[in-house]
């Protein structure tokens, strides 16, 4: 079992699908699912996983923002920078 849900949101629909496959590479599963309406994104899907612990790596341009799923809300860890 996992200590922390987490949802990442895409620019694009192809992100999302890239980072489920580097999820599975990784040993970890995700679930592509429509965005939660309290989050914003650019595409409307997003990937909910599971991890221990979740850190973003350089590499994940992809990624518009990674969330941690609380028993009060959403705590974004990671955001990508405004272009």
């Amino acid at each position: 079992m996992t200590d922390h849900t987490y949802i990442a949101t895409f620019y694009s629909h192809f992100g999302a699908i890239r980072f489920q496959k580097a999820l599975k590479k990784a040993g970890l599963t995700g679930e592509m699912m429509p965005v939660p309406r309290d989050l914003s994104s650019s595409c409307g899907t997003c990937v909910r996983f599971e991890a221990d612990a979740f850190q973003a790596r350089d590499g994940y341009h992809e990624i518009e923002q990674i969330v941690r799923v609380g028993n009060k809300g959403y705590e974004c860890i990671y955001r990508a920078e405004d272009s």
